[in-house]
C-alpha cells in the first residue's frame, strides 16, 4: 500500500469514457498533488536493481509498479468483502461488484457511495435502497477477497455464484469487429503500458470500437468496474462484448452474465467451468484471442463473416 508522504492520487479525468485527460506531459498515474484526502496513488515509482545475466553487471533504474489497496466494501454499515484492489474508478467498482454479486439489480438500487480512510486502506461504504438492503441481509455472505480469488471465504459449494439466465438472444458478433478491438485494446490499457502488472477488461460496440476500458491488479476487479461503468451508463448489454486480458475463469463468465451481456472474449483460454457456464448462458465464448485467430468455444454460429475475411486476410496481424 503506498505510503501516506507519497501524495493521494489525482482524479484521472475524461477520455472516452467519461475521463478526464490530464494536461499534456503529466503522467495521469504518478501525479503527487492532492486532489482528494481519500484517493491513492494509481501507481509508484520504485528504485530497482537490473542485473544482467550476460555481462553480470547491476543497473540501477526506476521501474513504475501498481498499487494494491485493501478496500473494505460496506453495506448498511456491516462489512461484506475486503477487496485488494488498484484504487481507482472504485464508485463503478461499488456498482459492478454489488450488481455481479447480487447485492443489487440495477444501479438505482444504490443511493449513495462513499469512499472513506482507513488505517490501512480503504472503505467502500454503499448506501443501499431499504427494500434492498433487506434482502441482502437476508442472502448475506462472507467473501474474504484477495486479488486471484473470486471465491474466497465461502465455505459451502452451493454458495458458488450464479447469475440469472440472461434474457433475448445473443447478437451477432462480426469478426471483423472482433479483430478491430483485440488490435486497439492495448492502446487503451494506460496503466498497464506503465507498470506490465494489470488487467484490463473493455466494452466494445458491436462494430469493435472500444467505449470504456477499466484496469486493475485483479482481473475480477477489472471487469466489475467495467460492468459498473457501462451499466450507470444505462449501456445496453446486447449492444457490444466484452473483452478481457486475463485467463477466462467461471467467475467472469458469471459476471458477464450478470450485466447481462452474451459475448466475452479472453486473452486466454477459458476453464471447464467457464465453458460450462457458457453453454449454460449461451453466452458467445471466445478464448485464445490473437491479432491472426480466434477460438470459439461456444456460440460459432453467431460470428459472422468469416469466410470472406479469412479469404480476405483480414486478420493477418
Amino acid at each position: 500500500m503506498p505510503d501516506d508522504d507519497t501524495g493521494p492520487e489525482d482524479p484521472i479525468g475524461k477520455a472516452r469514457d467519461g475521463r478526464t485527460q490530464p494536461p499534456r506531459g503529466e503522467n495521469p498515474f504518478l501525479q503527487r498533488e492532492a486532489a482528494s484526502d481519500l484517493r491513492h496513488n494509481t501507481a509508484l515509482e520504485t528504485p530497482i536493481a537490473v542485473i544482467s545475466f550476460k555481462e553480470c553487471e547491476t543497473r540501477h533504474a526506476e521501474r513504475v509498479i501498481p498499487s494494491e489497496v485493501p478496500v473494505n466494501v460496506i453495506y448498511g454499515g456491516i462489512p461484506f468483502a475486503v477487496m485488494m484492489t488498484t484504487p481507482s474508478e472504485l464508485e463503478d467498482f461499488a456498482v459492478g461488484f454489488s450488481l455481479t454479486e447480487g447485492v443489487i439489480q440495477h444501479p438505482d438500487d444504490i443511493r449513495d457511495i462513499r469512499i472513506e480512510r482507513e488505517e490501512r486502506g480503504l472503505r467502500l461504504a454503499v448506501e443501499l435502497t431499504p427494500s434492498r438492503l433487506h434482502e441482502h441481509l437476508a442472502r448475506k455472505r462472507a467473501l474474504a477477497g484477495r486479488t486471484g480469488c473470486g471465491l474466497c471465504g465461502i465455505d459451502d459449494l452451493k454458495a458458488l455464484p450464479q447469475a440469472r439466465h440472461p434474457q433475448g438472444d445473443a447478437p451477432n458478433i462480426a469478426l471483423s469487429a472482433i479483430h478491430s478491438a483485440l488490435l486497439h485494446l492495448e492502446q487503451e490499457q494506460v496503466l498497464n503500458q506503465l507498470t506490465h502488472a494489470v488487467h484490463a477488461a473493455a466494452w466494445a460496440d458491436l462494430d469493435g470500437t472500444i467505449r470504456c476500458v477499466r484496469e486493475d491488479v485483479g482481473r475480477h476487479n477489472a471487469l466489475d468496474k467495467l460492468i459498473g461503468s457501462i451499466a450507470r451508463a444505462d449501456t445496453r448489454p446486447d449492444g457490444g462484448f466484452v473483452v478481457v486480458t486475463s485467463r477466462c475463469s467461471f467467475e467472469l463468465v458469471e459476471k458477464v452474465a450478470a450485466f447481462g451481456a452474451r459475448t466475452l472474449v479472453a486473452i486466454s483460454a477459458p476453464t471447464s467451468l467457464a465453458l460450462e457456464r457458457a453453454r449454460h448462458h449461451d453466452i458467445t465464448l471466445i478464448g485464445i484471442a490473437r491479432r491472426d485467430s480466434i477460438s470459439v468455444f461456444h456460440g460459432s454460429e453467431r460470428i459472422s463473416g468469416k469466410s470472406r475475411a479469412c479469404a480476405a486476410g483480414d486478420l493477418q496481424g
